[in-house]
């Protein structure tokens, strides 16, 4: 390993690192999980020559390689062990290309979702993927991924925001898939096929994303407060049913509330109450947030609407404080299940049910818009109790029967390995491990992640 380090360095030179803090840090992510020994090394690529090099080498000598970007993930996704190498792609933050006319960007995966947004306001224009750690996550993460977050109920997922991609295979040779036409249709589509593949597949080194034009003229934004969550879930299942397609909307059960609020240092106007929060924007926008509006306190809700965008945006920044909110709890399992929309009520009270069973926690938000929530198992000690993962179990069975899925947005890594069967069947999980296998032939791309 002593001889491998040294070809790494004759190759990338200082962008190889085997500092302990490191190593360390490549050990987990933001899910809790730790993996039981640090990696061998982590090279912090700058460009796409250096990754190419890396995976050559590593291809050569079957050295197993973890892709890494910001190392936000909640699933294990991106954590490295003993005798695996880190290839970072944090480093590689560069804007290639804003396209005014096409409304198209090409950038490295590195640069981070806020600080692409920035760059993109002065242009009129936006990257819709908007998930609560924009200040923190990676745009080649959320590809890999998937990710979602508040606007996707109008704007869509990731998925529906990259045109094409520039990855590295196993064996160091550099593709392009995709388009740079909105519409193409030309042999299988391998760029939705990389888009969550975390890291199993190859390296995103660049990306081709279609930007939307951001929002101009009025934003509304409602705040509402119900006496349980199943009420509030029931008031966004019927806003949905209405045919009101809010660019945000948001629940946060009353325990999620409370310790963002506390966390935040802002009164609770409403104790013991379940919050819903919707957006809309657009030429309708008004009008559509008061047909929201009429239905919220048609089913018992007690709301408030502005069309102040500072207001609007401070509303908003409650639901973005979840994440640092919990960390003030404890140790978080933060899941990611979702369910069709109009069966929100029945998950929310399934929730409820589970952690009175186990007698824990489990401060739970969601994106109505889509069906997506996010149940926080809270723990003490550094390593997930059994108890939570049983109650982890529960939950995933409860969605799947209802409809839903494992996942929403924060992908399988190792956290969700053992359900995915449950979900997909063993012949479809088994297609799935072939088509890894002809991407990656000798399986050094992310062992022992999703598969």
């Amino acid at each position: 390993m002593t001889d491998l380090i040294a070809l790494l360095r004759d190759a990338v030179g200082d962008a190889v690192s085997t500092e302990p803090t490191a190593l360390e840090a490549a050990r987990g992510d933001k899910s809790g999980q730790r993996s039981p020994s640090s990696p061998l090394a982590v090279v912090s690529a700058r460009n796409v020559e250096q990754v190419q090099a890396v995976l050559r080498i590593a291809h050569e000598h079957g050295v197993a390689v973890v892709p890494r970007g910001a190392g936000t993930g909640l699933t294990g996704g991106a954590m490295a062990s003993g005798g695996e190498l880190v290839l970072s792609t944090a480093a590689m933050t560069r804007i290639l290309e804003i396209d005014d006319a096409d409304q198209v960007a090409v950038v490295e995966p590195g640069i981070l979702n806020a600080d692409l947004n920035r760059a993109l306001e002065p242009h009129g224009l936006r990257w819709a993927p908007d998930p609560a750690s924009r200040e923190i996550s990676s745009v080649g993460g959320n590809i890999a991924t998937n990710a979602g977050g508040l606007l996707c109920a109008k704007y869509g997922v990731t998925r529906e925001a990259v045109l094409g991609l520039d990855v590295v295979l196993a064996d160091g040779s550099l593709m392009h898939v995709g388009h740079r036409t909105v519409k193409g249709v030309t042999g299988l589509d391998l760029t939705a096929l990389m888009i969550g593949s975390e890291g199993t597949l190859g390296v995103i080194v660049g990306a081709t994303l279609k930007l939307t034009p951001l929002p101009t003229g009025v934003v509304a934004t409602i705040g509402a407060y119900f006496a349980t969550i199943e009420d509030a879930a029931a008031a966004s299942a019927a806003i949905t049913a209405a045919r009101i397609r809010p660019a945000a909307m948001e629940l946060l059960d009353p325990l999620a509330l409370t310790a963002i609020l506390q966390h935040l240092a802002l009164p609770e106007l409403s104790p013991g109450s379940a919050h819903l929060l919707v957006q809309t924007d657009g030429d309708a926008a008004e009008a559509e947030a008061r047909s929201a509006l009429e239905i919220i306190t048609r089913l018992g809700g007690t709301a408030s609407m502005t069309t102040d965008p500072v207001e609007g945006e401070h509303m908003l920044a409650v639901r973005r404080a979840m994440h640092p909110a919990m960390e003030t709890l404890g140790h978080v399992l933060i899941e990611d299940v979702a369910v069709p929309r109009s069966r929100l009520p029945e998950m929310f009270a399934a929730i409820r049910s589970i952690g009175e069973r186990h007698g824990i926690a489990i401060p739970t938000v969601a994106h109505a818009g889509d069906g997506n929530l996010h149940p926080n198992l809270i723990y003490s000690g550094e390593q997930v109790p059994d108890q939570i993962w049983a109650a982890a179990g529960e939950l995933f069975e409860a969605a799947l029967a209802l409809g839903g899925t494992l996942t929403g947005e924060h992908g399988v890594g190792t956290l969700k390995r053992q359900w995915l069967a449950d979900e997909l069947g063993e012949p479809q999980v088994d297609l799935q491990r072939r088509i890894k296998a002809a991407f990656d032939p000798t399986g050094i791309l992310n062992p022992g992640k999703v598969f």
